[in-house]
């Protein structure tokens, strides 16, 4: 098959001079791949199936995009959240730890913004484990003074660095689980 084929199919030459007609659901000539090579229509409907997404209550991955965490996953996948906003480098040379929150803060206003967004992120998470009003008044006192502070240029992102708000907030969050009773 030349590629004047594939770009042009040729018309079915038949020997009574009729046309032949489609309509809008019929296939117009042969599906061809990348290689070239005729795909039959049964394989396409048959690869279509395997990439199909069911919504429902029987689906694990329904609801949320990180399946149903128990609650000491959860509060592992937050504090590896604020190691990574807030500690997760090393500047060569000296003990300072510094995270992406420093970094992402370097572009001006919508970095800020940014880090801000997912520090409030962190919040929610803390109340949607349960954390009363006093807790997470505190840990969005921490993100505010983080988000307003970080706003100037240069020396907010060293305090970025050195208050480590996200780091804070997870402590305060861990301290008030530490005094809850067990079930």
């Amino acid at each position: 098959m030349s590629d004047d084929d594939i770009l042009a199919p040729r018309r079915p030459r038949s020997g009574d001079g009729s046309r032949t007609s489609f309509s809008g659901t019929e296939a117009r000539g042969p599906i061809i791949d990348q290689d070239g090579r005729e795909i039959r229509p049964e394989t396409l409907e048959q690869g279509f199936r395997e990439f199909r997404v069911e919504f429902g209550k029987d689906n694990p991955f329904s609801g949320s995009p990180f399946g149903n965490l128990t609650r000491e996953q959860r509060i592992a996948r937050l504090e590896a959240i604020a190691k990574l906003l807030d500690i997760a480098f090393v500047l060569p040379g000296t003990n300072i730890r510094y995270g992406i929150d420093g970094l992402i803060g370097l572009i001006p206003v919508v970095g800020d913004i940014i880090t801000t967004a997912i520090s409030l992120w962190l919040v929610r998470e803390a109340r949607a484990l349960g954390a009363p009003w006093y807790v997470t008044a505190r840990m969005l006192g921490n993100v505010a003074l983080d988000g307003v502070v970080g706003m100037v240029p240069f020396a907010g992102d060293a305090f970025d660095v050195m208050f480590r708000a996200n780091m804070r907030n997870v402590r305060l969050l861990r301290r008030w689980l530490d005094k809850q009773p067990r079930i």
